[in-house]
């Protein structure tokens, strides 16, 4: 099983997830890990019965309303834990 989100918000069938990111890098040539945060939208459904997720790829009009709440409470999650570091 992979990472866990640090933040996890949920609208109905839409979640938005804010990842943590490790990545070294090498800088005046010295190593060093720099972390970096990214964001991830999913949509799941029913079908038969079966439970499907996905990647957010094509949207629909009904679910623009939600996406847009949920970037908005993944940005306050970025720009605020940001300060706070």
């Amino acid at each position: 099983m992979g990472d866990l989100p640090i933040k996890k918000f949920r609208s109905g069938n839409i979640t938005c997830s804010v990842w943590s990111n490790k990545r070294e890098v090498e800088r005046d040539g010295v190593k060093m890990e720099v972390e970096f945060k990214t964001v991830s939208l999913r949509k799941s459904w029913e079908k038969d019965g079966k439970w499907y997720d996905h990647t957010i790829t094509n949207i629909r009009k009904n679910d623009i309303a939600k996406m847009i709440l949920l970037l908005q409470k993944a940005q306050e999650e970025l720009l605020l834990s940001r300060e706070e570091e």
